[in-house]
């Protein structure tokens, strides 16, 4: 074969072991870069052009000038200092990759000490790992300030409740004023309330965020429905001083959609009026429309800038506004109502000015021929 080829036995195996090698990492989804012992490329995968977005990197080019990860601080990493202390396999998911046009990427980055060649005089080197783990990286921080939201806002309601009920307590074992004893029950009885409804969020949050929603979709009629949010939110406006109104169109029709969610929609959009409204009033609107009804929820409140505006359906988002922090919330209220709008074919819309109102508006199309419950819920699975 030395005669046929002008090879060694000795070259051929390390040819061969070299196209093994190139072989196994272009099968490979993670990019792969191979380095020597003076952390020059040896060998790449095609996935590696497309995480450092270039269009070819030759052989034998410092590491560092192809690639350089930025930490937290968005500071070059020592991408050299860490191969070299690679003695065995590490590993790292805290650095970025930055591109030309300011994006980044959150990386995933394996080293790990190899033989890059055949034979007891083999060459040593490197193999860098590489993986884009934006996403991940992003689910993992969503969950830590879920975490962090919950936990904050949970313990306002339960402290004050457990405060107010002992003081109710403390009370009665004086004989003290019956009075006092209404009015601590009273507000521990308010923030549970308050709990429940987080409750509530979170859970249809859950199933949501999971696709576990379905769509029941039957006869509303439209005229009982808003009459009714009115008599279940009359006392509460009212005990703000503020008047509910409702302004229900004479043509309406029955709506085909799901009353449940529909109504939750519509619920949130009251409560929030309500909560960051301090005088005037809240209107509820439903018009008729060929193919669906328009609801609008109006209020004379603190209104919402046009930066807010941008960020109001996102999850957790709560104003700077210091008139939005002083009332209990989530952020999660709008968030699933976008959520269920969707699941619903709904549309959403917003007018506001700061110091001026707000009018939150959404659009149900009728879905009396609309396809079977299941198949409507999947479709939405990723909304």
């Amino acid at each position: 074969m030395e005669e046929q080829t002008g090879l060694t036995t000795e070259e051929i195996n390390v040819q061969l072991e070299h196209e093994r090698l190139t072989s196994l990492i272009n099968s490979m989804v993670d990019a792969v870069i191979a380095v020597d012992s003076k952390m020059h490329v040896v060998v790449y995968n095609g996935a590696t052009l497309n995480i450092l977005d270039v269009n070819t990197i030759e052989i034998g080019t410092p590491i560092q000038k192809i690639f350089q990860p930025i930490d937290d601080n968005d500071k070059p990493a020592d991408i050299i200092g860490m191969i070299k202390s690679a003695t065995t396999p590490l590993s790292d998911r805290d650095l970025r990759l930055q591109y030309a046009d300011g994006s980044a990427i959150n990386l995933y980055i394996s080293i790990a000490p190899v033989r890059l060649s055949y034979g007891q005089q083999g060459q040593s080197g490197y193999v860098i790992l590489l993986r884009d783990i934006t996403r991940e990286k992003s689910r993992e921080e969503e969950r830590d300030e879920f975490i962090s939201v919950v936990s904050h806002e949970l313990r306002t309601p339960v402290t004050i409740a457990e405060g107010n009920i002992g003081n109710a307590q403390y009370i009665i074992e004086r004989a003290g004023d019956i009075g006092a004893i209404k009015k601590a029950l009273k507000e521990a009885h308010d923030q549970i309330l308050f709990l429940a409804d987080m409750i509530n969020d979170l859970s249809t949050l859950s199933r949501a965020e999971r696709g576990k929603l379905q769509v029941e979709i039957e006869a509303i009629n439209v005229t009982e429905l808003v009459k009714d949010l009115d008599s279940n939110y009359s006392e509460q406006a009212k005990t703000k001083g503020l008047e509910l109104k409702t302004t229900i169109d004479p043509h309406l029709e029955l709506l085909y959609s799901s009353k449940l969610y529909v109504r939750e929609i519509l619920q949130n959009f009251i409560t929030n009026a309500i909560k960051y409204t301090d005088r005037g009033s809240v209107t509820v609107e439903a018009s008729a429309s060929p193919v669906g009804v328009r609801f609008a929820v109006t209020d004379t409140g603190i209104g919402i800038s046009k930066a807010d505006q941008k960020r109001v359906y996102d999850k957790f988002f709560r104003s700077e506004d210091y008139r939005t922090r002083k009332a209990n919330g989530t952020g999660l209220g709008l968030y699933v109502t976008m959520k269920l709008t969707r699941l619903i074919h709904a549309e959403l819309s917003l007018e506001s000015k700061l110091n001026e109102g707000s009018t939150f508006i959404v659009f149900v199309p009728s879905l009396e021929h609309a396809t079977p419950t299941t198949q409507l819920a999947r479709s939405h699975h990723d909304a």
